[in-house]
């Protein structure tokens, strides 16, 4: 058998290069948004602690564990996001505000408005519920893409 050559290239010049300062102001005001979906369970976890004996006895609760597992996932899922968005800025070429909004609308109408669509003609929810969720997911598409391009995501200017 012939010997194959294969070259080793990293990950990491394949993905598009974002500026890191981009991903973690990005990771925080999409975490902010989140957090507005996720509020209920920690305001409802936060006062379960008060009604607790003691701190130590909460921690050791399955709540306790809950809110923690939803907050770590949520701060990943908002750094993997503000790193995606930032991508596709960067590889779209979207210099404008104009433009941003474009993309983040798409992204928004790519990942949200199917579920969107369900839940008010299939599941029959409340449409004050969906329409919450939906300008939460707005904020966190078109958004962030605002926000990114305001900061800048580019490492290098003249890219």
């Amino acid at each position: 058998f012939p010997k194959r050559t294969t070259t080793n290239v990293p990950l990491s010049k394949d993905l598009p290069s974002v500026k890191p300062s981009a991903i973690a102001l990005g990771t925080v005001f999409n975490h902010t948004a989140s957090l507005v979906i996720l509020a209920p369970l920690f305001g409802d976890t936060y006062q379960r602690a008060k009604a607790a004996d003691s701190k130590e006895e909460f921690f050791r609760s399955k709540e306790a564990a809950g809110a923690a597992a939803a907050y770590g996932s949520s701060v990943v899922g908002s750094a993997i996001q503000s790193y995606g968005v930032a991508a596709l800025l960067n590889s779209s070429a979207v210099l404008s505000y104009k433009g941003a909004a474009y993309l983040g609308s798409l992204i928004f109408f790519a990942s949200s408005a199917p579920s969107f669509i369900s839940q008010i003609f299939t599941e029959k929810r409340p449409l004050d519920t969906v329409a919450v969720g939906a300008l939460a997911r707005v904020f966190e598409t078109v958004g962030l893409s605002l926000f990114l391009t305001w900061w800048g995501t580019r490492t290098n200017a003249f890219d």
